[in-house]
């Protein structure tokens, strides 16, 4: 699988995880408990790159042609940046609500 196609639908998957914790949010009123989410948000990045492997047959412990390094440890370094932008979106809309 191509770590591009891979990356674009882990976005897609973490954009409705945040959605859906952003709505989770609204219901809690403890400040301590929302930043919790944060956590949770985590839990949710690896848990979709484990699924999305999984759907597609593909295995996250080989080793990445021409690298020193697995499959799993591309995906990490290439989509750290998708996860660092929408973590802090949920943190900013967390943090913002009344």
């Amino acid at each position: 699988m191509d770590l591009d196609i891979f990356g674009a639908e882990l976005k897609q998957r973490l954009l409705m995880e945040k959605e859906y914790l952003v709505r989770e949010c609204s219901l809690i009123k403890d400040g301590q408990e929302r930043l919790e989410l944060l956590g949770k948000f985590n839990d949710k990045y690896k848990e979709a790159i484990k699924r999305i492997a999984d759907e597609n047959n593909f295995d996250l412990n080989a080793s990445y042609p021409s690298e020193d390094f697995s499959y799993e440890h591309m995906i990490l370094g290439k989509t750290m940046g998708i996860y660092d932008v929408l973590v802090e979106e949920l943190y900013e809309e967390i943090t913002s609500i009344n």
